[in-house]
């Protein structure tokens, strides 16, 4: 029988989204030693790796979780942005002499072949859990699990405007999943339907609290704006 042994440092790509921070925790029921959070933060809107706005917002994430974060800016420019990735990834090398990269993709083939060429180039191991998953049931598993996911934005016809700010529950789960069935999204929002931010999960010490308001930008797409945002105690 062969045994698998998986390394034991390793730098997740984090964005505060729930695709990252569901592999974050893939990565510590592994037994993985979660040595640094990665997040690149393009200037550029529509990035072709690395997605979400308000990505300041993740430094309080990471301090809810006590784990270190490498937050790089980027001008998200394709494959301009990769260089950004890989001076990220060789300074989580030095400094927290990681063995290999962890990264929440679903579906795109872009997005993955990606870091894991990069993480091979550096002579680096690369984990995607999420990989080509059932998409039902993973948005179903995070609610089950404990996560609290606040969607921030949608952008593609068929996903309500209405869903801005709201967080997910098992109800509005089978809804979004019976819509994304007419009107043929991805339910999990892969193809950047949506965008969502983690305000608590499994290992968060506090929960994160924001506060905005919610901008209609055109008629299928609209932005939760956080004008305030803090960790509170969780219970």
């Amino acid at each position: 029988m062969v045994t698998t042994i998986m390394p034991r440092r390793v730098a997740v790509l984090f964005s505060g989204g729930k695709d990252s921070t569901y592999s974050l925790h893939w990565a510590a029921l592994q037994g993985m030693d979660i040595s640094c959070l990665i997040t690149i933060s393009p200037r550029a809107k529509n990035s072709w790796m690395f997605h979400r706005p308000g990505l300041e917002i993740s430094k309080l994430q990471a301090q809810a979780l006590r784990i270190p974060q490498i937050f790089v800016e980027s001008s998200g420019i394709k494959e301009e942005e990769l260089k950004d990735l890989k001076k990220a990834l060789e300074e989580a090398i030095r400094t927290y002499g990681i063995e290999a990269v962890v990264a929440g993709a679903l579906l795109s083939d872009y997005q993955r072949m990606r870091v894991v060429l990069i993480a091979e180039e550096l002579g680096l191991k690369a984990y995607t859990p999420l990989w080509r998953i059932n998409q039902e049931k993973y948005m179903r598993d995070l609610v089950r699990s404990g996560f609290k996911v606040m969607i921030v934005s949608v952008s593609a016809f068929g996903v309500p405007k209405a869903l801005v700010g709201k967080v997910l529950d098992e109800k509005l789960v089978e809804f979004i999943i019976n819509k994304a069935k007419i009107y043929k999204f991805n339910p999990a929002f892969e193809g950047g339907e949506a965008e969502t931010l983690v305000l608590d999960a499994p290992l968060f010490r506090e929960r994160l609290v924001v506060k905005g308001e919610v901008v209609e930008l055109s008629e299928f797409e609209a932005e939760f704006i956080v004008e305030n945002a803090w960790l509170e105690p969780k219970y």
